[in-house]
């Protein structure tokens, strides 16, 4: 599979929230159109509903992990197990190249948002935040993941 890392970060960088950049651009491998993966992700950006909590990216990860071996059948206790452990390896990856997988702690600022209107997307907003490099860092941890298939 040819690498969509550069094409996560620039999605990110067009406008969309975290979530839906590493979400979007890996969803199609699995049968999801477009606008769907980008509906379905929206809410995941800012740490969920820009509360600050789970990372955006972690989020996707973990949408993506069910996409690939979701459970489906409420009397799977086995399959509900392999899908946690996807998930929490996902995040344990994620979190070895970051320390956290809490929005707040990887932008360095305290507790929630006030307010759940997003900041404007500029250049300075872009380099002030890492945001371009957990795109990119949820990415190859997805393409790897993807690759042990």
């Amino acid at each position: 599979m040819e690498s969509r890392v550069t094409q996560a970060v620039a999605t990110f960088e067009s406008g969309y929230t975290c979530a839906q950049a590493v979400f979007v651009t890996y969803a199609d491998l699995f049968g999801m159109d477009r606008e769907t993966a980008l509906k379905l992700s929206s809410p995941m950006g800012g740490g969920v509903g820009r509360m600050r909590e789970i990372c955006g990216v972690v989020s996707a990860m973990a949408l993506l992990a069910g996409l690939k071996e979701g459970n489906t059948d409420p009397e799977n206790e086995a399959g509900r197990e392999q899908i946690y452990v996807l998930t929490r390896k996902l995040a344990d990856k994620f979190k070895e190249k970051n320390h956290s997988i809490i929005c707040r702690e990887l932008l360095g600022i305290e507790g929630m948002e006030e307010s759940a209107k997003p900041s404007a997307r500029t250049k300075e907003y872009y380099e002030s935040r890492p945001c371009s490099r957990l795109v990119a860092d949820a990415s190859e941890i997805i393409e790897e993941m993807l690759s042990e298939s």
